[in-house]
């Protein structure tokens, strides 16, 4: 029995502290503050004698009062600024607090373990993807198409390109070959029949057989095709892109075998003004057969 009384106590206390724990974890620091500087200015009135015990205890307390007035305000200003960010789309004022409550329940009840570790890596792996969504921008690894071809299936006028092929472990075509170069082409002849014009220069070190049969075939289906030999312009300026309709615009970002690593979407306008005029430049200097 004093064994269990003695268990009840002890939880009871740490039930305090972990209270007080968390208390002073919610608290705004200024309040904190506030509350020790009003309880030392309350004490050193006292041990000085330049204020009576009332009256270090009354402006002790009138700094607490102030402080913790201090500390509502703070927190009804994050409160309003929170329920402002949830103020959108239902289903963003649906499922964020069941995001939050997920995450913050992960790191609590299996704090130190890699469960937590995992928890805080992965949220601000979404913060920083939706930071880029902010910005307008969709990133996917270098095998995912989704952006690429559904840009060019929702084509309304006009589609630019610049396709650099250059020498690499894997062949100068292997991309056009390839299943997502496949599914490319395949959105391109769609558009094609659609009315779209789709302008394409392809930037080659070497004008190979296979080259030379690839061009043929997309003039042959309809797309104006221009011709840049490698050293015709900066190399800053060898990007694998497509713009369309001037609104939006694609990037290739390429390791070092001149494989496609990541894809980046983007509606941003710095992004589609600065791949339009990359391909401008490449087009002025390119050989078209018009």
């Amino acid at each position: 029995m004093s064994g269990d009384v003695v268990r009840r106590g002890s939880k009871g206390r740490a039930g305090s502290a972990g209270g007080l724990v968390r208390l002073i974890a919610h608290t705004d620091p200024v309040a904190l503050i506030g509350i020790a500087l009003s309880i030392f200015l309350s004490v050193t009135l006292d041990l000085t004698n330049a204020a009576t015990g009332v009256e270090s205890l009354l402006a002790g307390l009138m700094g607490i009062t102030i402080s913790l007035v201090v500390d509502s305000l703070a927190r009804a200003e994050r409160r309003f600024h929170l329920r402002t960010l949830l103020d959108g789309p239902p289903w963003l004022v649906r499922t964020t607090p069941q995001l939050a409550g997920a995450v913050r329940e992960a790191a609590e009840r299996h704090a130190g373990t890699r469960v937590a570790a995992e928890a805080q890596r992965r949220y601000e792996e979404f913060r920083l993807e939706a930071e880029q969504l902010a910005a307008g921008r969709i990133i996917r690894r270098g095998d995912d198409d989704d952006d690429l071809v559904g840009a060019t299936r929702d084509c309304t006028r006009q589609l630019i390109g610049l396709t650099n092929v250059m020498p690499r472990v894997s062949g100068e075509l292997s991309w056009w070959r390839g299943d997502v170069g496949r599914r490319y082409w395949e959105a391109n002849l769609a558009a094609l029949a659609r009315g779209i014009r789709i302008t394409r220069i392809f930037l080659y070190a070497t004008l190979t057989d296979e080259l030379s049969e690839l061009v043929q075939t997309q003039r042959r289906a309809g797309v104006r095709v221009g011709l840049l030999p490698l050293g015709a312009v900066s190399p800053h300026l060898h990007v694998n892109l497509a713009v369309w309709d001037g609104s939006s615009c694609w990037e290739a970002r390429m390791t070092a075998h001149g494989e496609i690593s990541e894809n980046q979407f983007s509606v941003n306008r710095s992004d589609v003004e600065r791949l339009t005029r990359i391909f401008r430049l490449c087009e002025d200097v390119a050989t078209f057969q018009d």
